[in-house]
């Protein structure tokens, strides 16, 4: 683990590779776990006033547990996070064939809403963890994106590259370029100076 600013972010976003392979998994990220999309505060706020223009794209079951639960609910954990239809999918999910995909991204797509989706799900299989006093941002390994670490191992794509938008959507142009210099110094040594 290293600092950065104010997170404390592991090496093994430095060091393992990761590139989706939807192909392979079929957005299996998206339909497993036992928890929906973790949300921040102000995403909550969006997610209400997007709500109506990324209804259409939705499944009647995905509409219905948002019309039953809410647009986004505080999970058994205290946090908060996206509702799931009947303990699984992720409400918002829609499907392309036997593809799970975001309803709020493809109403991005379509140039309906500005926000693609959750910083959550953007930044996966990042995940970040909000401390009063800073983040801390690790890499969650899932066997369900087995697929993605051998394409990203092919192409040779490390975790913090494979959602580099989706970082500095988060932390900002600033803390990624940082990143990116402690990453070069820890190939090249794998003792990252701490900050």
């Amino acid at each position: 683990m290293f600092q950065l600013g104010k997170t404390i972010v592991s090496e093994a976003i430095l060091e393992n590779e990761f590139v989706c392979n939807l192909s392979a998994c079929h957005g299996a990220c998206c339909v497993g776990g036992d928890a929906g999309a973790p949300l921040l505060e102000e995403e909550t706020r969006i997610m209400d006033e997007i709500y109506d223009k990324v209804k259409p794209f939705l499944r009647p079951e995905g509409v219905k547990a948002i019309e039953e639960q809410g647009k986004w609910i505080i999970g058994t954990d205290g946090t908060l996070e996206t509702p799931l239809i009947d303990d699984q999918d992720c409400a918002y999910v829609i499907f392309d064939g036997k593809t799970a995909l975001c309803g709020i991204e493809q109403a991005y797509n379509q140039g309906l809403v500005d926000w693609k989706k959750p910083v959550s799900c953007h930044l996966y299989p990042i995940r970040v963890k909000d401390f009063s006093e800073f983040a801390a941002v690790n890499y969650d390994e899932w066997d369900i994106c087995d697929p993605a670490c051998a394409l990203g191992k092919e192409l040779e794509v490390p975790v913090y590259k494979f959602v580099k938008e989706a970082l500095i959507r988060r932390f900002g142009e600033d803390w990624y370029m940082e990143l990116e210099k402690i990453a070069l110094e820890h190939k090249n040594n794998p003792n990252p100076r701490r900050h």
